[in-house]
């Protein structure tokens, strides 16, 4: 037998029970802590937390090893996990525990009920903690949630506020300012105060729900399907989808389950694992009223399940069966909880009656009327096709046709398009689709919606063909059934845009079969029905001018399909693929570039990539010249400020991500720039400048576009032009500080306004590529050439700004800015104006220097030379601040004070005493 081998400061915990079977056994339960001594060919030596003089051996493989620390030695041993959330909460725990019987002794029993809860909310979420099976976002997300919970019982509990940073963590105050500390612990108690609000406000939200999701762009929908328990013998097709019963339409892509004869699945791998994600629900979408998960179920086989098997049958067909409607409202709002391990139990409705639609039959359910039943940042390129109805005259036939559509992606030449067509989720793509089989009805209501995607490049080319046949219940009738009429539609209009989305009212064709399925008879003759067309004389059929002599319209038939196309390459809007499309015709470019204005932002948006594309192509292919750079450059404002709006706000993230990967026009930095310095200029003047302001929106972004283009310039041309680049820079801030000293009143004080809001955006991107004390002084100049009472909030407010940008970090930056600042801030504190503002100004210039000095502190470790000069920058500038301000503020808040005693004072008040007084112990440290 190996050895037994010491092991340093081991502990676990039992995840099994472990009984005494032999004298040297240390008997364990589960969940017992134990501290491991020794080891040896898969067993321990140790003791129990629980009982320290009992030491034995016990099996490895019942313990689970656990990191942590011993907190204290000796009888009161105890253990803490290293985690610091779970700490933290153990010790709240204790710290509880012990007010917790307090109350109960002291009768309060409501305050105990609720601690108690929370105490048990408090363990489970310790325990989630523990577990480490959480993802990223899920473990975020709980720790939040705890530490909310554990704020909120110290503050009902009367204990001491807790401060953490942005992830949750306690501030260690030996490592934060002061400043940083006062602005955590004001969050914290807006978010108690917030919190206490809304549990005693009488129209509270459910626990834990609250604005669940509100800030995602999107949303996704998690479905497991555990089993499909319905007796039909034959084999079915499940299609789950999402239902919305205001629009009694399914607003989702259908996921497919094929279910076999002997009630499993067909692909018997799928046991038990049918499991989908309905992607993309916006915002709109969790808004909607209601919404509905609805499965509509198929059979495929015979016409009548009660047919006997003694004759030989069709097979193979379509039929309706039933459908199951579950109202999800609730757990898309967030008003209910949507645990994976809960089971729904959804009820299967059967069609009673051969009159009895699908898409009718989910309508009535949702409505809750009686059915009579017997017993549910890519690219993209996919066109949902909705069959929706179609009536159909019986002809020569006694009763009505059994009609079968049968869909099929054709080109120019008639061929079939192989496997373009997509049942739902879940399923393999086909080429045709065949829809279901309604019996003997005139007028036919299918609602049954399906995914085209058929690659970019053979759009233009191809269309849709719907073929329909009457389908017979007897084998050998239905053989010989024949195609009895077509329609068809184009995927390309003429004008080079896609197929409008919405319902299209298709012409149906009779004649021979075989030229039914001939492209080349049909392809030059209308699809769609027009207004004329519906007001044609009565008849059985007309033939349409330039057909073929063997196929006519009938005018007693109808069919509709709508559709719905979902693409970031194809575009029904004329004036967007003008512009995506300028080089056929460049003698239009001036016009697409001004109707860009009138294109819908959701289309642009769409576009997003392949309409900058466009506009940097017009941009480098026209370089010589400067006829186009205004309208290029209008137009990309427009698309920024598209990106800034909060309806595409997240799509930020796909601008950003455009300008590092694709963006490569070297040459657009000088037509940019060019541009912006004439707005600017022009308004200087004071002449009149609409655009300015929207320009000052699209800042940010334009100077993010401004650097890329120079640095890619630099890289190809090995750094040339750079005195070039910096005298323009230059152009432009002079013109932006004469713009700045304008005593007009009007358009140049909103323009004014908006440089002083969005210049600071643009800092990140400047302090890299322009030399930090010019920008200093450009700063400097910049809010001080504006007149001293004019726009005075919004100058602090753009100054607390620069006072957070990285440009600030620099001393030689700092210096100059310090220089307009300081005396701002004296003038106003010592007048007792906008003090809320000058305390957030003041608080952002501390905070740098106290991060500033910590970093040369550790700087002076590495580097005692360069840590000491950077020191001495910091304290240079402590010391320009002490001298300008310490005693302005010293008197106003004595004059506060004396105003406004603290011990009767509000307490709003006693907070801008704080507010002011609290960044000087920064300075008062030693």
């Amino acid at each position: 037998m190996a050895p037994w081998l010491p092991i340093k400061e081991k502990y676990g915990v039992a995840v099994w029970n472990f009984p005494r079977t032999k004298e040297h056994h240390l008997p364990l339960q589960i969940g017992e802590m134990v501290h491991i001594l020794q080891a040896s060919e898969g067993w321990y030596c140790g003791y129990s937390l629980r009982n320290r003089a009992a030491r034995g051996i016990f099996p490895a493989s019942l313990i689970r090893l656990k990191g942590a620390v011993v907190e204290q030695r000796g009888v009161e041993e105890s253990v803490e996990e290293n985690t610091p959330m779970v700490q933290e909460i153990t010790t709240t725990l204790r710290e509880w525990a012990t007010i917790w019987k307090q109350l109960y002794v002291a009768g309060q029993t409501e305050r105990y009920g609720q601690v108690k809860q929370m105490m048990q909310e408090l363990m489970e979420q310790r325990s989630q903690l523990l577990s480490g099976t959480l993802p990223k976002d899920q473990l975020l997300r709980l720790r939040k949630e705890v530490t909310g919970k554990m704020d909120y019982g110290n503050k009902i509990l009367a204990l001491d506020l807790v401060v953490r940073d942005e992830d949750e963590n306690i501030l260690d105050p030996d490592r934060t300012s002061v400043i940083s500390l006062f602005q955590a612990h004001t969050r914290a108690a807006q978010t108690l105060t917030q919190r206490i609000q809304e549990e005693t406000s009488p129209q509270q939200t459910a626990p834990g729900h609250g604005t669940h999701g509100a800030a995602s762009p999107s949303h996704n929908l998690y479905l497991c399907v555990r089993n499909f328990v319905c007796h039909i013998g034959e084999e079915a097709q499940l299609f789950m989808a999402l239902y919305d019963p205001g629009e009694q339409r399914i607003i989702s892509e259908n996921y497919v389950i094929r279910w076999a004869s002997t009630g499993v699945p067909q692909d018997i791998e799928l046991l038990n694992n049918l499991k989908v994600v309905f992607t993309d629900l916006g915002s709109t979408d969790l808004k909607r009223e209601r919404l509905y998960l609805v499965c509509q179920i198929i059979r495929v086989g015979r016409m009548d399940l009660r047919d006997s098997h003694s004759r030989k049958l069709s097979t193979g067909l379509r039929r309706p069966f039933g459908i199951s409607v579950m109202d999800i409202t609730d757990i898309t709002k967030g008003t209910c909880d949507s645990d994976e391990d809960k089971q729904h139990f959804i009820p299967v409705h059967l069609v009673a009656a051969d009159g009895d639609f699908l898409h009718n039959m989910i309508r009535k359910v949702v409505e809750g009327k009686d059915i009579n039943h017997k017993g549910q940042g890519d690219v993209r390129n996919d066109i949902y096709l909705t069959l929706l109805q179609g009536e159909f005259d019986k002809g020569n036939k006694k009763t009505q046709k059994n009609v079968e559509v049968t869909v099929c992606v054709c080109d120019e030449a008639g061929n079939v398009m192989q496997n373009v067509i997509h049942a739902g989720a879940g399923d393999s793509p086909t080429s045709h689709y065949r829809s279901v089989v309604y019996y003997q009805q005139r007028h036919q209501r299918w609602m049954e919606t399906l995914k085209i995607a058929v690659p970019i490049e053979d759009v233009h080319r191809t269309h849709l063909r719907f073929t329909f046949r009457h389908r017979s219940s007897s084998d050998s009738k239905d053989r010989s059934e024949r195609i009895f009429s077509m329609a068809f539609v184009r995927l390309m209009r003429p004008d080079g845009t896609t197929l409008r989305d919405g319902e299209h009212d298709l012409v149906l064709y009779k004649g021979d079969s075989k030229k039914l399925e001939d492209a080349s008879a049909y392809l030059s003759l209308p699809s769609e029905r027009n207004v004329s067309e519906s007001k044609l004389l009565s008849g059985s059929s007309f033939r349409v001018s330039g057909a073929t002599p063997s196929l006519t319209v009938s005018t007693r038939d109808s069919f509709q399909i709508s559709t719905l196309v979902c693409s970031t390459k194809l575009t029904q809007n004329v004036n967007l693929l003008g512009l995506l499309k300028w080089r056929s015709k460049p003698s239009l470019l001036c016009g697409n570039l001004q109707k860009l204005m009138n294109v819908d932002g959701g289309e642009v948006i769409k576009f997003l990539q392949d309409t900058l594309d466009a506009l940097f192509s017009i941009m480098m292919e026209h370089s010589e010249t400067d006829v186009y750079d205004t309208l290029v450059f209008d137009a990309l404002v427009f698309i920024v400020t598209l990106v800034a709006d909060r309806k595409f706000q997240h799509f930020n993230t796909v601008l950003e991500a455009y300008i590092r990967q694709h963006f490569s026009a070297t040459l657009a930095y000088k037509k940019l720039l060019a541009v912006l310095t004439q707005y600017v200029e022009q308004a200087g003047r004071g002449e009149p400048c609409e655009s300015l302001p929207r320009t000052f929106k699209a800042l940010e972004y334009i100077f993010k576009f401004i650097v890329r283009s120079r640095r890619l310039f630099a890289q190809l041309y090995e750094g040339k032009e750079v005195a070039e680049f910096q005298r323009s820079l230059q152009r432009f801030f002079l013109a932006l500080n004469q713009l700045m000293q304008s005593p007009l009143e009007g358009p140049t004080l909103l323009s004014q306004g908006a440089a002083l809001k969005y210049l600071p955006s643009i800092l990140e991107d400047v302090f890299g590529i322009f030399d930090s004390s010019a920008l200093g002084a450009v700063l400097r100049d910049f809010v001080g050439n504006l007149l001293p009472q004019r726009l005075v909030k919004q100058k602090l407010q753009s100054l607390t700004h620069i006072a957070s940008s990285k440009a600030f970090q620099s001393h030689e930056c700092r210096e100059l800015v310090l220089q307009v600042a300081l005396p701002i801030l004296q003038e106003l504190i010592q007048a007792g104006e906008e003090e809320d503002a000058c305390i957030e100004l003041l608080s952002s210039i501390l905070e740098v220097l106290y991060q500033a000095q910590k970093s040369a502190e550790n700087l002076r470790v590495r580097r005692k030379d360069r840590g000491d000069a950077e020191l001495a920058q910091v304290k240079k500038h402590i010391q320009v601040i002490l001298e300008q301000l310490l005693h302005t503020v010293n008197r106003r808040v004595i004059v506060l004070d004396r105003e406004n005693p603290l011990r009767n004072r509000s307490a709003q008040a006693g907070e801008d005493v704080t507010k002011i007084a609290s960044p000087w112990n920064l300075l008062n440290s030693p």
